[in-house]
């Protein structure tokens, strides 16, 4: 519980009657405030601008000065927009950069396979697709700009999850494998083994485990730093897309992934 939920009044912490809780929406109304040409603030200057008492905005700033979305000058006593604000923006900033810096790869990997390329991130125990191309074929699959899918039962999912510390793993068995087909790995030392596997090869595949007739294989696409921050993938119908077929994808899909790694400045270890 934070100090503005233990400290505010009823009228502060209630709900505003359009589903908002008045707390967060007066916490953002702060961060607000600050501006290009007013980069610190003052507690009176801020209670003014936002018609508050003193006290209420000091409780606000209080609790997010101790998240580190705001900092304190202690020369002044002014307000500032703290540094996880920053971190916050990189992580919106590295998805838009991912997707735009993709694009080019997407539609050479989508010529070359015939079949509907995506790129996705996880986002807690869930894929968002950020981006997709359509395969030109009548039966194809569909996937729609920000579709959220159970990241553990498809292989875009697995891609990510691979590569994420045990905590993230923990929350994915945590919320539970359900199944969504027959086809479906429910099992968690079988899930357990299906990323250590991804971690070698360094590509998952879908063997209908997400939509019954439908096939899938994703690689991973990493940053600077080497973290893995997407996955790009291929998918289409099973009887297209066989075993076969999908084992002559990887070399395209690796590359497609190497190239997008490479344009965010990954360099692969010698």
């Amino acid at each position: 519980m934070t100090s503005v939920e233990m400290q505010a009044t009823p009228e502060e912490k209630g709900d505003s009657g359009d589903g908002r809780l008045s707390s967060v929406a007066a916490a953002i109304r702060v961060l607000k405030v600050f501006s290009e040409q007013e980069p610190e603030i003052g507690i009176s200057n801020l209670a003014k601008r936002m018609g508050l008492a003193k006290s209420t905005v000091h409780r606000l700033a209080t609790t997010l000065v101790s998240e580190g979305l705001l900092e304190q000058n202690e020369e002044n006593g002014r307000y500032r927009l703290g540094i996880q604000l920053f971190t916050l923006g990189a992580l919106v900033r590295r998805r838009i950069d991912v997707s735009k810096q993709a694009v080019p790869f997407l539609h050479v990997l989508r010529e070359h396979t015939g079949e509907t390329v995506h790129l996705a991130v996880l986002d807690d125990t869930s894929i968002v697709y950020l981006f997709n191309l359509e395969s030109d074929q009548a039966i194809r699959m569909r996937s729609y700009i920000g579709v959220r899918k159970p990241a553990f039962c498809t292989a875009e999912g697995q891609v990510l999850l691979a590569f994420r510390t045990p905590d993230v793993v923990a929350r994915v068995l945590k919320a539970g494998l359900v199944a969504r087909t027959p086809n479906t790995n429910t099992d968690t030392q079988a899930f357990l083994k299906t990323l250590e596997k991804v971690r070698r090869e360094n590509y998952s595949i879908d063997d209908e485990e997400s939509e019954l007739g439908m096939r899938g294989i994703a690689a991973p696409v990493r940053d600077l730093t080497g973290a893995v921050v997407a996955a790009v993938g291929v998918g289409g119908p099973s009887q297209r897309l066989t075993k076969k077929a999908l084992r002559a994808c990887v070399p395209l899909l690796l590359n497609a992934a190497e190239g997008i790694s490479s344009t965010l400045g990954y360099r692969p270890p010698i």
